[in-house]
């Protein structure tokens, strides 16, 4: 159903209610000032990003939108599904993310690499998750510390150019820039709170926690409580292994932790990062555990043998800090095109673009 441009009471611009698959409902994106607010502010994230890349000696890389190694695989610690396409007869899967290209990259690029693209997952929309989103994407030398420094860079940098270059026309449509101006402004890294601490600080609630007696999650309601009790903007490190993907590294001996870092804020986790394995022995050992055959990963493997080297990097969803720029709570309103509900086989009319 589409909604009125701006809220009546407060003059907030609203979204038009594009997503849904109502014939014709796109046609109210054009005159819409909310899509012309998300058209705007994407483009000052993407020449943002690629000037802050560039200014960290970071190289951009072009790659391609199908994989055969997607970064969630059938096995322990992965949380979603890939999707698998058909694409000049050749059967593989759309990209669930570039960490694997950005890390051979980073390879060739001494001071790493990033790109922004779409990745696709195999999950059902909702007010927090998209089938396909825009991903913001790094991989860098060094460890889990050097990669949260970029990130709380990269991410004070985008709240600087949104403020420096846009800041009159977003209070305008918003009302309130207050939440972009102290993560632009503040100094000093975000709080960081490890995963047996989170459970310190969450004992007593148990819709915090996910899990079994092998691993522990925190739940969505887990990651708003932690940001009420510690800080808007705070990171939970070093999550159990078993919870995460295997290709996150090992916390030197302790190999039921993950040397890794999600960072909360706004709607919870927006930026998920963390340290790689170095060798290809350590992938082996992680596959291992997490119940992945390696005979899916052989590539990525031989590559470490080949070329052991220290990486660390990030992602982060672009729709989802847009929802937390503006203040939205459904992430289904951001895209400029929406892939929402289109229907599984060949409509009669076309009738969005």
């Amino acid at each position: 159903m589409v909604t009125p441009a701006t809220s009546a009471a407060t003059g907030r611009v609203t979204p038009p209610g594009t997503w849904g698959n109502t014939p014709s409902a796109f046609l109210a994106g054009l005159d819409s000032p909310w899509c012309r607010l998300m058209v705007d502010l994407g483009d000052i994230v993407t020449r943002a990003t690629a000037d802050f890349a560039r200014g960290e000696g970071l190289r951009a890389v072009h790659l391609p939108l199908t994989t055969r190694t997607v970064t969630c695989p059938n096995g322990l610690g992965s949380d979603a599904e890939p999707v698998a396409v058909t694409v000049s007869g050749v059967n593989t899967y759309l990209s669930d993310s570039a960490q694997f290209p950005l890390e051979y990259g980073c390879r060739l690029a001494d001071n790493g690499c990033y790109t922004i693209l779409p990745s696709f997952r195999n999950e059902i929309p909702d007010g927090s998750h998209l089938t396909q989103f825009t991903h913001s994407e790094a991989e860098i030398p060094g460890g889990l510390d050097e990669v949260i420094g970029y990130v709380e860079r990269y991410l004070r940098h985008l709240g600087r150019s949104i403020l420096d270059e846009y800041g009159g026309e977003l209070a305008e449509a918003v009302e309130d820039v207050s939440h972009v101006e102290r993560m632009a402004n503040g100094s000093g890294p975000f709080p960081r709170v490890t995963l047996d601490e989170a459970e310190r600080l969450l004992s007593g609630s148990p819709d915090c926690f996910t899990g079994t007696d092998r691993w522990r999650s925190l739940t969505r309601r887990g990651e708003r409580r932690l940001m009420e009790i510690v800080d808007e903007f705070v990171w939970l490190t070093h999550l159990d292994h078993l919870s995460v993907p295997f290709y996150q590294a090992f916390d030197g001996d302790q190999t039921g932790v993950a040397r890794c870092a999600d960072l909360f804020f706004g709607m919870g986790e927006v930026v998920g990062s963390g340290e790689r394995h170095r060798t290809g022995d350590e992938v082996r050992r992680a596959l291992e555990m997490h119940a992945v055959p390696e005979h899916d990963y052989d590539w990525y493997v031989r590559m470490k043998d080949r070329f052991p080297r220290r990486t660390a990097g990030f992602g982060m969803g672009v729709e989802r800090y847009l929802m937390w720029v503006v203040g939205h709570d459904d992430i289904r309103d951001i895209p400029m095109i929406s892939r929402v509900d289109e229907p599984r086989s060949w409509p009669s009319s076309v009738d969005r673009p």
